[in-house]
């Protein structure tokens, strides 16, 4: 039995679209960074947290619950999600013309024990203008999103190059996911 700790639509749906069949119980933690935490070990931590959190909950110990966290960083500092439409256009124009990580952990928690990993991806962003930015956050879109954007949506068209993982921006490395899976003997 996989378990998704997750409330994202597209974890859901990356996981969906390479064959694995789960059940989505979303983890519901504390996810403010920690004083000095660091991006990577921050979204490691959150994975791990979401998975561990809903695997105690459960009563079946065949279970295997995956977490995962994404978090955007630009020069070291982690961008969440915007919490008005003026910080996601204050994030927006952080983004502007420069080139950002993408950084998603995950864990995979099994009775046979915890699995932590993390994948980074680089996103360049083509300037924005003020017009721009106020249009794409009059469709709502940024709003629920690590960096106030969603790289499978409209922003898309400010995206001339990544280094990386394609899914990773999305929310879920699928390659990644996969074989942290298939180590804990659950396969699409």
């Amino acid at each position: 039995m996989l378990v998704l700790a997750s409330a994202s639509p597209r974890r859901r749906q990356l996981l969906s679209q390479v064959g694995y069949i789960f059940d989505v119980i979303p983890a519901h933690i504390n996810e403010d960074v920690r004083p000095g935490e660091e991006p990577l070990p921050y979204v490691k931590r959150l994975a791990r947290e979401k998975a561990e959190a809903i695997f105690a909950s459960l009563a079946n110990p065949k279970a295997v619950v995956l977490g995962a966290d994404t978090t955007v960083t630009l020069d070291g500092t982690i961008l969440g999600k915007p919490e008005s439409p003026a910080d996601a256009a204050r994030i927006l124009s952080l983004l502007s013309g420069r080139t950002h990580q993408v950084i998603t952990g995950v864990a995979v928690v099994a009775s046979g024990g915890t699995q932590v990993a993390a994948e980074t991806t680089g996103v360049q962003f083509s300037a924005l203008s003020q017009k721009d930015i106020a249009s794409y956050i009059a469709t709502g879109e940024p709003m629920d999103k690590a960096g106030a954007y969603g790289i499978q949506g409209r922003a898309a068209r400010w995206i001339p190059r990544i280094e990386g993982c394609y899914f990773n921006v999305v929310g879920l490395p699928l390659s990644l996911v996969s074989t942290l899976l298939a180590s804990a003997e659950v396969h699409p």
